[in-house]
């Protein structure tokens, strides 16, 4: 037996207001069937007639989104780069990313848009920061570009004049990428139909150099010169997983030097352990990405000098930070090593003595020793740094 739907279907094709009748009637038909009441089909339903409806306003208003992109990109096109940056760059790409990211574009973008003549749109891209960017006369600025107008070559002579002025091949590399994150915004948030001319520019690869760490002896000869807070920010360094940013950030609230474990705010912290959960960068307290969540164990090096700061009198309150300057607030490592870290490598023939250098040899020790590192640490560290 046939399909009572596709009688149906067959049904509503023949009647006189269908598609086929449409394309050869007349003038009067017009206007008969224009008096006819408007039949639905029979499979229809109330859902789908109001489907249909929504696709005709989506199709209605996809039209005008397309006029409007013409419009865009157009726009775009005649923008010239400061413009665009200022206008659609900086407040739907740059300002959406994190505290490290704006502080990358903000350095970068000083090399492609004039700063010291940017319009008051500008300051908080151009903020003070401690890298301050050497005075170069005749730089290849890009601001009153448009951006139609910028190829290839242009993006080239920039880099150019970069490494031609004693810039690093990295910094030549960040500028060629963030004019290649300009236009690739252009392209995915504002219609831009044309090239990237970042995309064909190359550069000179990059020799790095193999990193430096510290030997055991090394270590010996470092560590008495150091006092808090270098020393402390050293064996967090040396002693834990933990990055500097996570060290600075660290609470009292969030350290358990118990050997039972203990609940705050619903979230359970293990007997002897630290739960990362914050971080402070470029001066900006917030929360650790979620992949950065975890619990850290206290060794018993470490344990001891937190003991100690526990029992130094204040600063010790649940929400303060462990590492605190005298204000409070929590220690500068930047400052830290411009004063102490550098002298403290330089008097040891050690100028390339890093925050990072720590943590590398943390790695590198640890491969070397497994197990027994902390037993080599105990033999190395003077008493008085734990």
């Amino acid at each position: 037996m046939e399909n009572p739907t596709r009688i149906a279907r067959r049904d509503f094709v023949q009647q006189p207001h269908s598609f086929d009748r449409s394309c050869t009637r007349t003038s009067f038909d017009d206007g008969a069937i224009a008096s006819f009441p408007r039949l639905a089909p029979p499979w229809a339903t109330a859902a789908s007639l109001t489907s249909t409806a929504q696709l005709d306003n989506q199709l209605t208003l996809r039209t005008s989104d397309e006029c409007s992109n013409q419009e865009d990109r157009s726009n775009v096109s005649s923008m010239s780069l400061a413009e665009f940056v200022r206008r659609r760059f900086i407040p739907e790409f740059v300002e959406k990313k994190r505290s490290a990211g704006r502080a990358y574009f903000r350095e970068i973008l000083k090399y492609i848009v004039r700063s010291d003549k940017a319009p008051s749109e500008f300051v908080a891209i151009f903020e003070r920061t401690d890298v301050k960017r050497k005075a170069i006369e005749n730089w290849p600025y890009m601001d009153s570009l448009r951006l139609r107008d910028i190829n290839e070559h242009a993006v080239q002579h920039i880099t150019s004049i970069a490494l031609a002025s004693g810039y690093s091949i990295q910094t030549a590399t960040h500028i060629r990428n963030v004019i290649r994150a300009i236009y690739s915004h252009a392209m995915t948030a504002c219609s831009y139909t044309g090239t990237n001319p970042a995309a064909l520019v190359t550069l000179p690869a990059v020799a790095h150099k193999n990193p430096r760490t510290l030997t055991l002896a090394e270590l010996k000869e470092v560590m008495p010169l150091m006092r808090f807070p270098e020393r402390a920010i050293a064996l967090f360094a040396l002693l834990t997983e933990m990055n500097l940013v996570e060290i600075c950030g660290l609470q009292w609230q969030y350290v358990n030097l118990s050997s039972t474990r203990y609940s705050f705010e619903g979230d359970w912290i293990p007997a002897k352990a630290i739960a990362v959960r914050n971080q402070w960068y470029r001066g900006e307290f917030r929360p650790v990405m979620a992949c950065r969540i975890r619990f850290v164990p206290v060794p018993e090096l470490l344990s001891c000098i937190l003991r100690d700061l526990k029992f130094r009198g204040r600063l010790t309150r649940p929400q303060d930070f462990v590492l605190a300057s005298q204000s409070g607030g929590p220690v500068d490592p930047g400052n830290i090593a411009k004063r102490r870290l550098k002298f403290i490598g330089q008097s040891c023939d050690m100028p390339w003595l890093s925050w990072h250098v720590f943590s590398r040899t943390h790695t590198r020790l640890r491969l070397e020793f497994g197990r027994q590192l902390h037993r080599e640490y105990a033999n190395v560290l003077p008493r008085q740094c734990y």
